[in-house]
Parts: C-alpha cells; structure tokens; sequence
C-alpha cells in the first residue's frame, strides 16, 4: 500500500466549527496521528458522537458511524467485536460522554474493551449554545445556570481508572504535539483508552480560555504509569497547573476478546452462520 499521507484522509467537506474553536486542533492532531501510524482508512472506524465533536465526521476519510448522543461507545465496541483486526476510534464531547454516555464509558472500561476514546472537553454543551458540562467547575455560570453552578465536576480521569480502563491519559488542544503522541500511544495500546482532551470553547466558555490553559497545563512525567495509586492520586492536581500525559497504563490486562473464548481466536465476520429452524419453537405463540 502507498504510504499514507494528510491528503490522503482528506475530504470534500470540512467541520462548521467557530473560529478558534479547539475541535480544529483535535481533528489535525487525529489526522495526523494516523498518519505517523501508517493505519490503513479501509482498516480504521471512527465512531463519532452528537454535539460539536461529531462536526468532525465526514471530514476525516475513513469509515465512519455518526451515532445517538451518548451512545459512540457501544457502537464502536460491537464494530471491534465483530472484526478485531479494525482500529476503531470513539470520537466524543464531554457533554455527550460524561453525561448522557458515563453509564457506556463505566461499563467500556470494565470490559477493557480494545478502542480509544478521545473526549473533547470543553466544560460546556456548544452546539446547544452553551449549557455547563459534566465536567464545568463549581461556579460556572451559563445558559443553565445563571447564579453559577453548584455541583461537583466530574473528573473523567478518575471515573476511568477506578473502572478498570488500561490506558488514561489527558492532553490539551494547546498542545498539538503533546495531543497526536498521545492519540498514539493510545491506539498502540492493547485494551480500553481514553483520552481526555482540555480544550476552549471560544464561544460558550469565557472561564477556560485558549490563554488559561497556555498559562496551566504543563507536560507531566510519569516515570511509573503502571501505579494505579499514584495515578489516581495526580489525577487531582488541578490549578495552578493542570498536567497533561499518561497518567496509567496496565500493559497485562486481557482485552474482553481476550477473555471470550468465542471472539478469542476468530472475529464473528470470520465465523459461519448456520441458518437453524425455529419453526418449532414460533409454533408455541400460535
């Protein structure tokens, strides 16, 4: 096959995102994540979910599935099932994934399914004109809530290690570089990962800037990804600075295949169907 090139994953049509939206610098960074790996566009699935993050499908050319709010998950872990040997990529926002679809992420982890989730978090509902997110801190004033809001932000990070992902990781859209060797490293990752993305919303986010997060996040070293206690321990530094890199990673978990021994050798697109009579068994509703 020709090497594969950023023309190459080119489309006719291109994301109706604002202008200095950080969704620009997550589909570049995808983009040419995937094309440091080499990965074949007839091999690879991006499912993509509702709100701004789903803007992006048909924009990237490779196969895609734009699914139900909430739902990416599911639909890219039936995709893997039936055919291990595709890259399947969960392309979501965090309104859609931590809050209609945390129940698909817990459940994704556990199973280890073998995708990557990559999140683009922006604390706020954009295409809905700026609701708060799961993840807006305590405070944020929005559409939704005019006094500020009083909950808890969810930390993703946390949610995903204490479920049993194999592989989390925060980046941010300010740092374009940093964000393509972690999408990377998370599709090389055998088993669940999830990437976190900390990104502006120039429009519906007047808290966390482009200027905020150039001013906070700083590239973390984790010498030991594979200590679960002190991963989740990180996870919670938040401000003044905010790290960004592999905060775990568990290089010996079994994928769910793995543990099937139905999917274990063989995907189901390889397998026979064989057509059985039910004809006895719908005789019982008669």
């Amino acid at each position: 096959m020709p090497k594969l090139t950023l023309a190459d994953l080119s489309t006719p049509h291109n994301p109706t995102w604002c202008p200095g939206c950080g969704d620009f610098s997550i589909w570049g960074s995808i983009k040419n994540a995937l094309v440091e790996l080499q990965l074949d566009p007839d091999n690879t699935v991006i499912v993509y979910g509702i709100g701004c993050s789903g803007n992006m499908c048909n924009t990237i050319n490779t196969y895609g599935f734009h699914g139900l709010h909430g739902r990416a998950l599911p639909v890219a872990e039936g995709i893997k099932l039936s055919n291990h040997k595709l890259t399947v990529i969960a392309v979501v926002g965090d309104g859609d994934q931590y809050g209609e679809g945390m129940n698909h992420l817990i459940h994704a982890c556990r199973g280890n399914h073998d995708i990557t989730c990559i999140v683009h978090d922006n604390e706020v509902y954009g295409l809905t004109t700026g609701q708060v997110s799961p993840t807006a801190e305590t405070g944020h004033k929005s559409k939704s809530t005019p006094e500020g809001i009083i909950e808890t932000p969810v930390n993703p990070l946390g949610v995903a290690i204490s479920s049993g992902a194999s592989f989390v990781a925060r980046s941010a859209t300010v740092k374009p570089i940093h964000l393509k060797d972690t999408i990377v490293k998370a599709i090389q990752h055998k088993g669940f990962s999830l990437v976190d993305v900390l990104q502006n919303c120039p429009s519906f986010n007047k808290y966390n800037t482009h200027e905020f997060y150039q001013e906070v996040v700083y590239e973390m070293n984790m010498k030991d990804t594979s200590d679960k206690v002190k991963a989740f321990s990180k996870i919670w530094e938040w401000g003044p600075k905010i790290p960004i890199g592999v905060f775990y990673e568990d290089l010996k978990k079994p994928t769910y295949e793995d543990k099937l021994p139905q999917l274990k050798t063989n995907s189901l697109v390889n397998k026979t169907v064989k057509v059985q009579n039910i004809d006895k068994l719908l005789s019982q509703f008669r």
